[in-house]
């Protein structure tokens, strides 16, 4: 019986991926029925006009999450309680609230809100004729949609963080402290470059599920690929031939970007390999590529 390697059971790299290979002939056949039939490349190409809103609404809205979100972590691992309570409470409210219906109070209440107290905090300039009143309007509804996803995630990439940074070796940071290193050198020296590696997974898995989020903006008429599919089959009543291509952009983007990130988490574990490996030749005083 042949040994198992890799965790879970799973065997390594006799593990061939047919699934890839299954997947790639089924994109193969969904292009040449999108090429061949003209109803399917003219919904196809209608669609298309929309993915920017798309990528934009995704990379935007994960980059100020991520952000949010390593600020909320490092605030829950504060020293002091009352910092960390405050993480703690936003990250357990945020967390139990639905996408939608965060993404319906943010337009519909916070944004009203925000420009009530815009106008107010601003009213001493708008009386000298420096700035004007600002209406609810005028705020668009794609960055509604963002700040939306900005704070939903947040919470969740918060939580990644934390564990993350909690699982390295607390004897590298006390060996940090020793060498003299300040709060911010152990954490972007020492810290962060080995948390990285646990926290990239799951991360991975949070910005696909971003990309399919995105399509909330629909529910708001942003016409990104999902609006622009629900005003094509609403008029033509082409459900099947519209969502198919709705569907298979989405499989485009999201399996494209799976495979990326694997990628990227497959070249980070073979560095941390190579280092790891290099680290006795360096202790001995030798050079990392040095034979033994």
């Amino acid at each position: 019986m042949a040994p198992l390697a890799g965790p879970g059971g799973h065997r390594g790299k006799d593990d061939f991926p047919w699934w890839l290979i299954a997947l790639a002939i089924l994109g193969v056949v969904a292009s040449l029925a999108i090429a061949a039939n003209g109803l399917y490349a003219q919904i196809f190409s209608l669609l298309l006009n929309g993915i920017g809103v798309t990528i934009f609404v995704t990379l935007v809205a994960f980059t100020l999450a991520m952000l949010l979100g390593l600020g909320l972590a490092l605030l829950g691992l504060s020293d002091f309680l009352v910092l960390r309570q405050v993480a703690r409470f936003y990250i357990e409210i945020v967390r139990g609230i639905p996408m939608l219906v965060l993404l319906s109070y943010v337009a519909f209440v916070g944004t009203p809100a925000f420009v009530a107290v815009y106008n107010v905090l601003t009213s001493p300039l708008a009386s000298i004729g420096w700035t004007g009143p600002l209406v609810t309007r005028d705020v668009p509804f794609v960055w509604r949609t963002i700040i939306a996803l900005t704070i939903g995630y947040s919470s969740f990439i918060a939580e990644i963080f934390r564990a993350g940074i909690q699982a390295v070796d607390q004897g590298q940071i006390e060996a940090a402290k020793a060498l003299g290193l300040t709060r911010f050198q152990r954490f972007r020296l020492v810290v962060f470059p080995q948390a990285i590696r646990v926290i990239l997974p799951p991360l991975s898995n949070d910005f696909i599920a971003m990309v399919k989020d995105s399509s909330l903006v629909s529910v708001l008429g942003v016409a990104d690929i999902s609006q622009l599919a629900k005003l094509y089959y609403s008029a033509n009543f082409r459900y099947f031939e519209t969502l198919s291509i709705l569907a298979f952009i989405y499989l485009l983007l999201t399996v494209g970007l799976s495979l990326l990130l694997r990628q990227l988490e497959a070249w980070m574990r073979r560095r941390a390999g190579s280092d790891r490996s290099a680290f006795p030749r360096m202790a001995a005083g030798q050079p990392p590529g040095a034979q033994v």
